[in-house]
């Protein structure tokens, strides 16, 4: 647990989607060594249990985790009904649920199209809306929307993708516009390339590969250990005046034309 009380998430309680592997249980760990109870999401019951023991093991106490399909609306009514009557009221919630798809837009199906639509963007309105029923009546709540590079940028083959995380920024926006009033902070974080079970393909690739490096003043994939202070720092008493902001993590690639 930080030091700092600035940064403390003891008594917290954090939902974090999409956090069986990858990204998202980075998240959830460093939110739990902040001192938050964290809660964490996935489709897979196995995967997720598994997560669920080995974070567990690893911070010495109870990690909870709720199965449930963020874009599916009566899922995610019962789901943050039952974190919140079950485990306590959800102070901090991380949209990180995602899927790519990559094919040129000509030959883009439109299920393919609604399926990284659903997941990407309109999850974090479904989640994101029904804890902030609760959060506004009680005058406090942190949301953290993971969004990415691709929220300014953009490059062939991750049209719908790019089209997500574009609208996702400004979902963060809308949200700030409408909650903050009532104590809420919404805000984004914008990974970079990091390098995850989904990219491997990606670093494997030396053309890539070398293009990433190249374009990236760090000079290097992130990971997503990167990710977790300025999650934390988000989620956190340091960040309450920080409202409906865009925080890229991309070791300076938005900077380079």
């Amino acid at each position: 647990m930080t030091g700092s009380p600035l940064f403390d998430l003891t008594g917290r309680i954090a939902l974090i989607t999409g956090s069986s592997r990858g990204i998202g249980n980075i998240l959830a760990y460093a939110l739990a060594d902040a001192g938050a109870t964290v809660v964490l999401n996935g489709m897979d019951p196995l995967r997720l249990e598994s997560a669920r023991v080995a974070l567990a093991q690893r911070i010495g106490r109870d990690v909870h985790a709720r199965g449930f399909d963020v874009s599916d609306e009566d899922d995610v009514r019962a789901a943050v009904a039952d974190i919140e009557s079950t485990i306590g009221p959800i102070d901090i919630l991380v949209n990180n649920a995602g899927i790519q798809h990559r094919e040129p837009l000509l030959e883009v199906s439109r299920a393919d199209w609604d399926r990284v639509i659903a997941i990407d963007l309109t999850s974090a309105f479904l989640v994101g809306r029904e804890v902030a029923r609760a959060m506004i009546a009680r005058g406090r709540g942190k949301i953290v929307n993971i969004a990415s590079v691709q929220t300014d940028l953009a490059r062939p083959t991750i049209g719908p993708y790019t089209a997500a995380k574009g609208g996702l920024r400004n979902l963060t926006r809308a949200m700030t516009a409408e909650w903050a009033s009532a104590g809420l902070q919404i805000n984004a974080v914008a990974p970079g390339y990091i390098h995850t079970e989904m990219t491997q393909a990606l670093v494997d690739d030396p053309d890539f590969n070398a293009f990433i490096v190249r374009r990236t003043p760090a000079a290097r994939w992130g990971t997503p250990a990167d990710l977790g202070g300025p999650v934390v720092m988000l989620s956190s008493p340091a960040s309450d005046f920080v409202n409906g902001q865009v925080l890229f993590v991309d070791g300076g690639m938005t900077v380079i034309v």
